[in-house]
């Protein structure tokens, strides 16, 4: 037998042994048979990243980890959820001062940090919580039967100076690309956009400004690099010089992934974390502006080529209406355009839906909300959201103080709501709500029977068109004007996992 034969006969035993023999079915076209839908499977590992929660002394975080039961998962799983102690950064060790593997090759010398979190269980959440300004940046990982929806809530209440107040932020995945349209160079603000880096190589990112003129010259917003493991807020009036009272900032990872999230910061009327945006889109929906907002300030913008007009509505609980002298807002490309909406719900629940005038252009968007009077004021972000799709939670809800906000932009809903069982006792309970089209509910917040500690909340739409929601949590039970909110979208719970067969002829095409 020839050498070139043999070769490829051992070429052939090689890719068998790499590939399992696993490839996909062939189309219906080129096999004459039916093609099988791919099977949605449960997820089996999740990563979450929490950002560095404070930088004030009188700081105090709580973190609640939760997993929804999801079929098919099996009976074993692990989460932790524990310091970025990666070198550089501002990740720093732990408040236990132990170290890890540095991820440049480096081999730690003491144990690993202590986990903030230890899940052991889905459908019950586990608490943890940190003091002050030393607390640094969370990197959380999730398999088996934890994995499927996981969630973890960072809720930080500080009671003085600059974005004082209650500051929540659902902890995220890593990813490549971000949008946050509503942080602010303003003399009064102090905003960073915190990037986390979960891997053990170093990530590089681009930060780009984008105000009422354009793009921004920045001074070290190009390549920054995170360190592996560990946390980079980055202040954003150290990039540029102007000072912009309406920011569209724009992450993008060069190499590696991170998350990111922007912390807002203000003199007067507290802060509170802004979560990314939806991704670009013609049409958006920002859900849950509280009822009692005093001010709503609407920032948008275009990052294509092409300008965008869009329609304002407002989705209230008796249909979608038109806000008086904002009916529609022109976007120019690549610039920032705001506008406030003053007291726009009027004492009713809604949500803003953004719809294009004629040519559709991508935007992103989020709104600013204020709520109190004179010197007891707060503010909250919410922005363009995902739909909830096939399930989403949100951790951290309490007897009192939460409140659900759901909407149906397009057509009519039916949705379920599970409240789980409480961190430290009492048993799930579900309604069901039927949403309007066009309206934006506050549906009766089902509250564990025996509740101890707090609780998660996952809904899950039963028929109709798609559902939009956020949780609003205020501090206290005294109706203060401390208050977060947080956006519930589609947990990705489960991947569709192509059916494959043994074929061992791919190995002669």
């Amino acid at each position: 037998m020839k050498r070139t034969t043999l070769s490829l006969i051992a070429g052939a035993t090689a890719l068998a042994a790499v590939t399992g023999f696993a490839v996909l079915t062939a189309p219906e076209a080129a096999t004459g048979t039916t093609a099988r839908a791919a099977a949605q499977l449960p997820v089996e590992r999740t990563s979450l990243l929490c950002p560095k929660p404070s930088t004030s002394d009188v700081a105090e975080t709580a973190y609640t980890s939760f997993t929804p039961v999801t079929e098919g998962t099996g009976d074993s799983g692990k989460a932790t959820l524990v310091a970025a102690t990666g070198s550089g950064g501002n990740g720093g060790n732990g408040e236990d001062g132990n170290k890890g593997t540095d991820g440049d090759g480096g081999k730690g010398t003491e144990e690993p940090a202590k986990p903030v979190l230890e899940p052991k269980e889905a459908g019950k959440p586990v608490t943890g919580s940190v003091d002050g300004a030393d607390a640094p940046a969370l990197v959380g990982t999730a398999g088996g039967t934890l994995a499927p929806g996981w969630t973890v809530q960072q809720t930080t209440e500080i009671d003085a100076g600059t974005g004082r107040g209650l500051l929540g932020t659902d902890c995220t995945a890593p990813d490549t690309e971000f949008w946050f349209a509503g942080a602010s160079t303003a003399v009064d603000r102090t905003d960073y956009v915190h990037l986390i880096n979960p891997d053990d190589s170093a990530a590089v990112v681009d930060v780009e400004l984008y105000g009422k003129d354009g793009e921004l010259e920045t001074t070290v917003g190009d390549g920054i690099t995170v360190q592996p493991r560990s946390g980079e807020p980055v202040l954003l009036s150290t990039l540029t010089d102007a000072a912009e009272t309406d920011l569209t900032v724009h992450v993008s990872v060069r190499s590696g992934r991170v998350a990111a999230a922007v912390q807002a910061l203000d003199d007067k009327l507290g802060g509170d974390w802004l979560a990314p945006s939806a991704d670009p889109a013609g049409s958006l929906v920002l859900p849950g502006i509280p009822e009692d907002a005093a001010g709503v300030r609407l920032v948008a913008f275009v990052p294509g080529d092409t300008d965008a007009d869009l329609k304002v509505r407002l989705a209230s609980p008796n249909g979608q209406i038109t806000p008086v002298g904002h009916e529609t807002l022109h976007v120019k490309a690549g610039m920032t355009a705001a506008v406030d909406l003053g007291d726009i719900t009027r004492g009713e629940a809604g949500s803003l839906v953004l719809t294009p005038t004629s040519t559709s252009a991508p935007v992103v968007a989020a709104v600013r909300v204020v709520r109190g009077k004179g010197d007891d004021q707060e503010t909250a972000f919410v922005p363009a959201s995902r739909p909830v799709g096939t399930r989403a939670s949100v951790a951290d809800n309490r007897e009192k103080g939460t409140t659900l906000a759901v909407t149906a932009p397009d057509k009519a809903a039916e949705i379920k709501v599970t409240a789980s069982a409480g961190s430290e006792g009492g048993t799930e309970v579900s309604k069901t709500f039927s949403i309007k089209a066009g309206t934006t509910q506050h549906v009766e917040v089902p509250v564990p029977s025996g509740l101890k500690g707090t609780y998660a909340l996952t809904v899950e739409p039963v028929s109709g068109g798609p559902v939009y929601a956020s949780r609003m949590l205020r501090a206290g039970t005294d109706g203060g004007t401390g208050f977060t909110v947080q956006t519930l979208q589609d947990d990705r719970g489960t991947v569709a996992v192509p059916e494959t067969r043994q074929d061992l002829s791919v190995l002669l095409r």
